[in-house]
């Protein structure tokens, strides 16, 4: 059994990536706030031993969420490889260096997009929202497109894995690694 959940998690990953016809990266990430939970999907942009890394308008209903209640949850589901990872653990911002570096990788249109949306607000039509477009494209007519200090990403420092396996009969195999002071404690829940 492996001990190292990241390890395993890059196993799966690429092998996602070798079979899922679109987003392998994508996770769905759940927050709370004031008792209320929330879901949406995002796509993993980053990752290593320190965490898992989105980006996203800082300014935006689940960045909002992130501020009130910094812990979240994640879930990886490849549906052909009849598999999913949930992770759990605390967010944080990373440094303004990471995220510069990430958005200047943007296509150009994605760049000009995170100036002109006002991320998760309401919009009282899409004539509104190409107009603000627009003018990004207008205030930034080369390549040369600063990230907005309203952008930027977050990263989830996981504190609990289960690798989840679909198996005949619904007798699935749930491998779980919980963080402790001494490492990383493994475990198996029942189906």
């Amino acid at each position: 059994m492996e001990t190292d959940p990241f390890v395993k998690f890059g196993d799966w990953l690429a092998q996602a990536g070798a079979t899922e016809p679109n987003d392998p990266n994508a996770m769905i990430l759940a927050t709370a706030h004031a008792g209320r939970p929330a879901a949406r999907t995002v796509l993993l942009k980053a990752w290593d031993e320190r965490g898992f890394v989105f980006y996203t308008n800082l300014e935006s209903r689940k960045s909002s969420e992130i501020k009130h209640n910094p812990q979240v949850a994640l879930l990886f589901y490849w549906k052909i490889l009849h598999r999913q990872i949930r992770i759990e653990g605390a967010v944080t911002q990373v440094a303004d260096a990471e995220a510069d570096a990430y958005y200047a990788t943007r296509p150009r249109g994605s760049r000009l997009g995170a100036w002109a949306s006002a991320q998760s607000q309401p919009l009282d039509s899409r004539e509104t929202f190409e107009a603000r477009l627009a003018e990004a494209e207008a205030r930034f007519p080369t390549d040369n497109i600063p990230r907005p200090a309203f952008w930027s990403g977050w990263r989830v420092t996981p504190d609990y894995f289960e690798f989840w396996q679909d198996m005949q009969y619904r007798l699935h195999d749930r491998l779980t690694y919980r963080r402790t002071d001494q490492g990383w404690e493994t475990g198996k829940l029942y189906p």
